[in-house]
């Protein structure tokens, strides 16, 4: 019983999000089952260039270290707002998602190559915040029940916590990069006197993702976003 209830409830998740944190968490156990090693996921440009082993450009997107407190958390971030993005300002836009994936990921693969980082799946986290922050602005935060405010600060939040913790806000700052990048060139850009459009889905992805959409009026409430802990949980202002 508990199993087919785990096997709906899994198979509710949008498909880019599902298969997204499955693969970060399938990698993982393998790292903690000691059938892989970090060694062999890690980004290294000379590795990947000279010896070509291209699995590093995706692997090192996929593994957020040993189980623990900031594996949690990641996962917990990752799951949610993927989630909110994908049922939310991309419902029924699966091919634009991936492409936001695909556009994310070679930017911060350039990025890397500069900063010297050698795993990205944190900072893909962060994008994903920003973005989905920067698309509800009106949306009212409450962080471990101690710090209110709009969503577009959640990012910079997030990046005050990680230096509480000892982490180097190099990977924070990254990914609101190239999430701004992203949210410019896609919401901003195309509004403003003489600009237009510069990101365009390839026919490829949407002949392979899009499916027509049950209800194009849909837009979901607060209450049927997904839920999760109160770590950056929202509620619209006036609602």
């Amino acid at each position: 019983m508990a199993y087919q209830t785990f096997r709906q409830e899994y198979l509710q998740v949008p498909p880019v999000t599902r298969a997204y944190t499955t693969a970060c968490v399938l990698t993982t156990a393998a790292v903690q089952l000691d059938l892989i090693t970090p060694f062999q996921l890690y980004f290294n440009p000379e590795l990947i260039f000279k010896h070509f082993q291209v699995w590093r450009l995706i692997t090192n997107y996929l593994f957020f270290g040993p189980v623990g407190f900031n594996f949690l958390f990641n996962m917990i971030f990752l799951y949610r707002y993927c989630r909110m993005l994908e049922e939310g300002s991309f419902r029924g836009r699966t091919a634009d998602f991936v492409f936001m994936f695909l556009f994310g990921g070679f930017l911060m693969t350039l990025f890397g190559l500069l900063v010297n980082l050698v795993f990205l799946g944190q900072a893909f986290t962060i994008m994903l915040v920003y973005i989905w922050s920067r698309r509800n602005p009106y949306v009212r935060m409450n962080f471990f029940g101690l710090l209110i405010f709009q969503a577009p600060f959640l990012p910079w939040v997030l990046m005050g916590f990680s230096l509480l913790l000892g982490n180097s806000v190099i990977v924070d700052l990254l990914g609101i990069a190239v999430g701004h990048i992203y949210f410019f060139l896609e919401d901003v850009f195309p509004n403003q006197p003489g600009g237009g459009r510069l990101l365009r889905t390839p026919a490829l992805l949407k002949a392979i993702f899009d499916t027509p959409e049950d209800d194009p009026n849909y837009n979901p409430l607060p209450e049927e976003r997904p839920g999760g802990f109160a770590w950056g949980e929202g509620q619209r202002l006036g609602g």
